[in-house]
């Protein structure tokens, strides 16, 4: 990167957002479950104090892991999603059934691990591409002027003989170039030139080789001769294709790859759902490998070094945070060991009536305004009224509660079907609006919603 500087800091290190601010920006996406939210927010507020603190101290403070419980659809992925989001931190959500005891065949619990490094580069990448886009424009602007206003291709001795005025004339035509690129004049004039084909990713499979730390992808790509081929394509196209030509020789990998790992040491989130999934029952051969999946995290999640291809990270200071449903067994079924790491214990309710209308409509990305601006996209205007989004959460709910309770996810399949005739026929109601009331809302749903049986078939 000998055009930036090197030493220009690569991610968030440092989370100043306030408990406070943390939880009104996690209101704004998620109705209710208060305790859940306060719980995240000091735990993340707790990784921007123990940065202020001596290195000493911070090697001795622990991450205060939560466990959450509460039903499917009441909001545990979406919170810490959006936590991840919010403090612009690596994150990974797994489901604890995914893993076996080492020895089985299927993936290790510390796959986890590597898959968050991956995340963390993947976040990093994408900001250095931010910081060098201006760069990289002007290096591709370049090269475009170099492709309409080509070299001058005369043999040497003609060269010599070049004159001041050819020179200058060149160099005038060149910027007057420049000013009709920038103006757009010339987004669909073709240019001609060499593009280097990315190679086809190889596909590695079989018994062990999940645990190969091997970077087999860059060692083919050395071994396997890079395939250039000269394209024609207009301006604007050939525009993004050197910006990000020029993006990737600005940004150092090394640099990144290096960061990535610190960032996934001090800030990364690991949210391993379905954790009530290991609990072993009594007498069920199926369930070999539960209590062994549980023995396999402990290490991980108490604090370890694993070893990936990029280096070697330490797990001591990754939040975990688990989820489950816990229908058929306790948290305190859970290896003692184990929920001693996960000091922190949230409860999360379920979703009533009232949640579902607020769920339909206090959201900055609700369910209502989706549908809104999709079929805005179509020049339909949609309005729901307030007595209709009574009636699809009073449907919402009585269906969960007749057949398979799966929380706030039901009010997707309700409204789908709900609008479907309207999503069918709208390219043919472009500029009309469409008002959705409780009339509506009962011809479509009360006789699949009243018959048990069809609603369990339909919803």
């Amino acid at each position: 990167m000998s055009d930036l500087d090197a030493d220009a800091p690569l991610g968030n290190q440092a989370q100043s957002l306030t408990p406070r601010e943390i939880v009104a920006e996690l209101d704004r996406y998620i109705v209710g479950q208060d305790d859940a939210k306060r719980a995240i927010a000091i735990a993340v507020r707790n990784r921007w104090r123990r940065g202020k603190l001596s290195a000493e101290l911070q090697a001795d403070v622990s991450p205060k892991n939560i466990l959450m419980a509460g039903p499917t659809g009441v909001g545990k992925t979406e919170i810490a999603r959006r936590l991840a989001k919010l403090t612009n931190a690596p994150f990974v959500k797994v489901e604890a059934t995914k893993y076996t005891e080492v020895g089985y065949y299927g993936r290790d619990v510390e796959s986890m691990v590597r898959d968050l490094v991956e995340n963390a580069i993947t976040l990093l990448r994408a900001q250095e591409q931010d910081r060098v886009r201006e760069h990289a424009f002007e290096r591709a602007e370049e090269r475009l002027l170099d492709l309409l206003v080509p070299a001058n291709t005369t043999s040497e001795s003609h060269e010599s003989a070049e004159t001041d005025d050819a020179v200058e004339r060149r160099h005038r035509t060149r910027e007057k170039m420049r000013d009709m690129l920038r103006e757009g004049v010339l987004e669909k004039k073709s240019v001609e030139f060499t593009v280097e084909q990315k190679p086809t990713p190889v596909m590695v499979g079989g018994v062990g080789l999940e645990n190969m730390d091997i970077d087999l992808q860059s060692m083919f790509d050395r071994i396997i001769p890079k395939n250039s081929k000269r394209r024609a394509m207009t301006v604007e196209q050939a525009r993004r294709v050197l910006m990000e030509q020029e993006a990737n020789k600005l940004i150092d990998d090394d640099k990144i790859a290096s960061h990535a790992i610190e960032l996934s040491e001090n800030n990364g989130i690991i949210f391993v759902d379905e954790i009530d999934k290991v609990i072993a029952s009594e007498g069920k051969a199926a369930d070999v490998s539960r209590q062994g999946v549980q023995r396999d995290l402990l290490p991980i999640v108490e604090g370890t070094t694993v070893q990936t291809k990029h280096g070697y990270i330490k797990t001591d200071h990754i939040l975990f945070i688990a989820a489950g449903a816990f229908h058929h067994g306790k948290p305190s079924e859970l290896m003692p060991e184990l929920q001693g790491r996960f000091p922190i214990r949230v409860e999360l309710n379920e979703l009533t009536k009232a949640d579902f209308v607020r769920i339909l409509t206090e959201p900055k990305n609700s369910l209502t305004k989706q549908y809104q601006a999709l079929l805005g996209a179509e020049d339909v205007e949609l309005e729901f009224t307030a007595p209709a989004v009574e009636r699809i959460a009073d449907y919402g709910f009585r269906t969960n509660q007749t057949t398979q309770n799966i929380g706030a996810r039901r009010l997707y399949t309700i409204l789908e079907k709900l609008l479907e005739d309207l999503n069918f026929d709208a390219p043919d109601k472009r500029g009309s609006k469409v008002v959705i009331d409780e009339h509506y809302v009962d011809v479509r749903l009360e006789k699949i919603c009243c018959d048990e049986d069809l609603s369990q078939f339909i919803l």
